[in-house]
């Protein structure tokens, strides 16, 4: 999975915000807020990766032990997909 093209990532406050940029901002209603751990996934999502690989590398920079990374990984994904911001 990826990120679509015409989204990005800004730091509000202690936030981030996935944004619409260009001209997807017309057709997105919502933004949608990160913590820092969902932008440590968001910068991987940049290239092309699996859910297993995200997992690996949230375990790697968070030291959490499999399961959990898997799970949380999967819930992350799973709402920017509904929000069609990864593909």
């Amino acid at each position: 999975m990826k990120a679509k093209s015409g989204f990005g990532i800004k730091q509000v406050a202690d936030s981030f915000v996935i944004v619409p940029m260009g001209e997807r901002i017309v057709d997105f209603s919502a933004m949608i807020t990160i913590n820092d751990t969902g932008a440590f996934l968001w910068e991987k999502l940049q290239n092309d990766i699996t859910v297993e690989e995200l997992a690996h590398a949230l375990m790697s920079e968070y030291d959490i032990d499999a399961d959990t990374a898997t799970e949380d990984v999967k819930e992350f994904t799973d709402v920017l997909l509904s929000k069609k911001v990864i593909e």
